[in-house]
């Protein structure tokens, strides 16, 4: 007879790396049907191509995580002895918007987006969302124009909590201006579109020209291997800080995020989204209350007197 009080023997790495294989494996498979769920949503509802615009985020710097929700914040973000199901609060307390990695992973349904939208209560609260993998990484934005189109139905939902979309590309995807065309023609101009590439080829002025003729943002990133430069294509920037040197384990000093505050002051933006995705070892919202903190005297009215859009690419 089995005892069933007997501890479960821990996996191995190996087992463990199985584990993962398997259950991503069933995420992509699932995302299919996901998105064809929201298509038919798309098309049911009411006004089912409506001219929707953007939504008109109240201030001019956005300063937050990617992502939310991890276990190893535990002791560090979140208190010891605090349950699960507070945590958001915790962080909504702390902070005015979050960007939402799980999109990538697994396509949401209408009813994850509806609970987004509840999430923070009463509080003045913006989502940014990264962009599923099935549009990004498997397809390539080949053919996806439908899918941008569908998954471009959680701004609709979100309103006014609705920050920008998030598309990343993965390292392998090298420049080419067949690619380019690809991707810009597929976005919808009318959501505030962002576009973060992991290859270096992409930090050149042709896709700067590109990117400033449609109203796409450049994501401008702090990673290994990557140009460590504030790249300004429209109203908006974009910063995502990974680590300069290892991903996502670094722990960036004041004096590091003063030079990209000083950066982002310099840039001539109206509205600057900056995010730190630093998060293994629970970095990421204690470099983003010193970024928050840095930015302060900047969180009201325009960063700095307006400017017509550049390409400016601006050292780090």
């Amino acid at each position: 007879m089995t005892d069933e009080t007997t501890e479960r023997k821990p996996l191995g790495p190996e087992e463990r790396r199985e584990r993962r294989r398997l259950r991503r494996e069933k995420q992509r498979a699932d995302n299919y049907a996901r998105a064809e769920k929201m298509h038919i949503a798309r098309l049911a509802a009411p006004d089912s191509d409506p001219q929707h615009t953007s939504s008109r985020p109240e201030q001019s710097a956005y300063v937050g995580c990617s992502g939310w929700f991890y276990w190893k914040w535990r002791g560090k973000f979140y208190p010891e002895q605090m349950a699960t199901g507070e945590w958001f609060r915790h962080y909504a307390d702390q902070f005015d918007t979050v960007e939402i990695n799980a999109s990538f992973y697994s396509w949401p349904t209408v009813a994850n987006v509806k609970s987004w939208l509840r999430q923070p209560g009463d509080r003045q609260f913006v989502y940014t969302i990264k962009v599923c993998e099935l549009i990004t990484h498997i397809k390539k934005f080949e053919d996806t124009e439908t899918l941008v189109k569908d998954f471009g139905m959680i701004a609709d939902i979100l309103g006014e909590r609705m920050g920008c979309f998030l598309f990343q590309l993965p390292p392998s995807y090298r420049f080419s201006e067949e690619r380019l065309t690809a991707i810009l023609s597929q976005l919808d101009p009318a959501r505030r579109n962002v576009v973060e590439f992991r290859h270096a080829s992409w930090w050149n002025d042709t896709v700067y020209a590109a990117f400033q003729k449609t109203g796409t943002i450049f994501c401008s990133c702090s990673g290994p291997r990557l140009p460590d430069v504030l790249v300004r294509t429209s109203d908006d920037i974009y910063l995502r800080l990974h680590g300069p040197e290892r991903w996502y384990r670094h722990d960036y000093s004041e004096n590091e995020l003063a030079q990209w505050a000083d950066k982002i002051r310099s840039s001539g933006a109206k509205r600057a989204w900056v995010y730190f995705n630093n998060d293994y070892e629970g970095f990421a919202p204690k470099n983003a209350l010193t970024m928050r903190r840095l930015l302060a005297d900047r969180t009201a009215g325009s960063l700095l007197p307006a400017a017509a859009p550049g390409t400016e690419a601006l050292d780090a």
